[in-house]
C-alpha cells in the first residue's frame, strides 16, 4: 500500500529476513533445542507463506550451522558443544578487533541514545534478569555495537559467528553452571566502559574491550562446563 510517505509494503528480501531472524531467535533461545526437528511444512504454516521461501530460510540456517539437513529425516537444529566451537570463538576474538580498524563508523547522537538505554536495561539486569531475557539482551546489544563498522563483509561473518555460539551461555546458565548476577554486573561495566570510549572517539579501544569481552566469557564458560 502507497500513501504520502511512499510505498511500505514489505519487501520479498524482508519477508526472508524477517523469517530467518525469528527462526534464529528460536534456536538461540532454546526454544528450538539441539535435535529438533523444524517441519518445513509447519513452519510454511505459521509464517503464511509456501514452502519454497522456508525452504530458502532454512537453507540459509543451514550454511550458518545452525541447522543441518539429514536425509530422511528432515532439518534438525545443531548441537552446540564448546569443544567443537573453540575455533569459531577463536575466530571471533580476531576478527572483533578488526572493527575498530575496517571502516569504523563514528556514532552520532541517536546511537549514543540507544546505547545509554541499553546500559540503563543492563543495570536493571543486575537485579532482575533471567538467562533467557539476558540472552535476548545480549543479541540487541552485539546488533547495536555491529554498527561501528561498515565493512559489510567483516559484519556478515561476525553476525554469523555470534549466532552459531550464542547458545552456549544459555545453556550453562540454564544448567546453573554460572554466576548470573556476576555475568550481568561483569557486562554492565564493559556497556559502561564502552560509552566511555566512544565519547573519546576512540573506536578501536572500543574493538579491544568487545574482543577481551568474548575472551573472558569464553573462559569463564571453559571453567564452569560450558560443554554442558
Amino acid at each position: 500500500m502507497t500513501d504520502d510517505q511512499g510505498d511500505t509494503t514489505p519487501s520479498v528480501r524482508d519477508r526472508h529476513d524477517a523469517m530467518h531472524h525469528e527462526i534464529r531467535q528460536r534456536i538461540c533461545l532454546l526454544d528450538y533445542p539441539p535435535g529438533t526437528r523444524l517441519s518445513e511444512v509447519a513452519l510454511a504454516e505459521e509464517f503464511g507463506t509456501s514452502r519454497t521461501p522456508m525452504r530458502r530460510v532454512l537453507a540459509r540456517l543451514e550454511d550458518e550451522g545452525l541447522v543441518q539437513s539429514v536425509h530422511g529425516v528432515g532439518t534438525i537444529v545443531t548441537d552446540a558443544e564448546i569443544s567443537e566451537l573453540e575455533q569459531e570463538y577463536r575466530l571471533r576474538l580476531e576478527l572483533t578487533e578488526l572493527t575498530g580498524r575496517l571502516d569504523p563508523v563514528v556514532p552520532g547522537p541517536d546511537f549514543m541514545v540507544r546505547l545509554d538505554g541499553l546500559i540503563d536495561r543492563g543495570a536493571e539486569m543486575i537485579t532482575s534478569g533471567t538467562p533467557r531475557a539476558f540472552t535476548r539482551f545480549d543479541m540487541e546489544v552485539f546488533q547495536t555495537l555491529l554498527e561501528l563498522t561498515a565493512n559489510a563483509p567483516l559484519r556478515e561473518m561476525l553476525e554469523r559467528l555470534y549466532y552459531k555460539t550464542k547458545r552456549l551461555w544459555l545453556t550453562a546458565a540454564i544448567e546453573a553452571q554460572l554466576d548470573l548476577t556476576e555475568e550481568f554486573r561483569i557486562f554492565h561495566h564493559e556497556l559502561e566502559a564502552i560509552r566511555l570510549a566512544l565519547r573519546a572517539g576512540d573506536l578501536e579501544a572500543v574493538a579491544h574491550m568487545q574482543r577481551a569481552h568474548i575472551s573472558m566469557s569464553f573462559q569463564r564458560l571453559r571453567q564452569r562446563g560450558g560443554a554442558g
